[in-house]
């Protein structure tokens, strides 16, 4: 594998990156039935659409907030009316699993000299939360909010907010990591180094900025940033 060169700090989305957001979901589907795996779906592309939405009307709510609003949707449109299953739902995302090569890869990189952080859409409630339920404290450095800019991902004052927590002079001297195809790409777009987990086995978006790496498992990106 080719390395990238020059890389202080490796910065990592949150939400499908380091963490499930399926489990929830996954976790009660039997009291869902047939239709678990369409809610869980629906439930994350109206959490990721409310972002973008409420950024372009500059109308910001945090991400709990948007996350209930969306399972609010996806549960309705599937004709499911359960005030208790939802609340479950919230909950189980406050503890979300972590995938298991999270935890491995963050100790590689840390124990190689490299800065660690989080960057993520999620509020900082929600982050320690999940950051916690994980076991993962040990091996970030940073775990950063937009809450500390007030608006989504990928607007570019989100990606800045890694350069100066993190104390690198370059965006290039980060290697961003994010299973998301929009946010890999607006992050090599900003100037990072970039590699995306390919969790979903999706293609790139049509759309500004290339990944310089695609990962099958985040085991592979010591190797990638130069950490024998």
């Amino acid at each position: 594998m080719t390395s990238l060169d020059n890389i202080k700090a490796c910065v990592f989305d949150a939400y499908g990156t380091l963490f499930n957001v399926h489990a929830p979901v996954g976790q009660v589907a039997s009291k869902i039935g047939d239709n678990a795996d369409a809610v869980s779906n629906l439930w994350r592309q109206k959490q990721l659409q409310y972002t973008w939405l409420r950024s372009l009307m500059r109308e910001h709510a945090d991400f709990w907030q948007v996350t209930g609003e969306a399972l609010d949707f996806a549960l309705g449109f599937h004709g499911i009316d359960d005030t208790a299953l939802r609340d479950e739902l919230m909950d189980l995302y406050l503890a979300l699993d972590a995938y298991d090569d999270a935890r491995s890869a963050l100790a590689a990189l840390k124990q190689g000299g490299l800065t660690t952080a989080i960057l993520s859409n999620g509020s900082p409630e929600m982050l320690n939360g999940a950051v916690g339920s994980a076991d993962l404290a040990g091996v970030l450095d940073e775990v950063i909010s937009v809450e500390d800019v007030g608006i989504y991902k990928p607007d570019p004052r989100v990606y800045e907010l890694a350069v100066e927590r993190t104390g690198v002079e370059y965006p290039h001297q980060i290697c961003f990591v994010s299973a998301n195809t929009w946010d890999a790409q607006a992050g090599s777009h900003f100037g990072f180094k970039v590699a995306r987990i390919n969790r979903f086995g999706l293609p790139d978006d049509v759309m500004p900025g290339k990944p310089d790496a695609l990962l099958d498992s985040l085991n592979e990106l010591p190797e990638l940033v130069g950490i024998a």
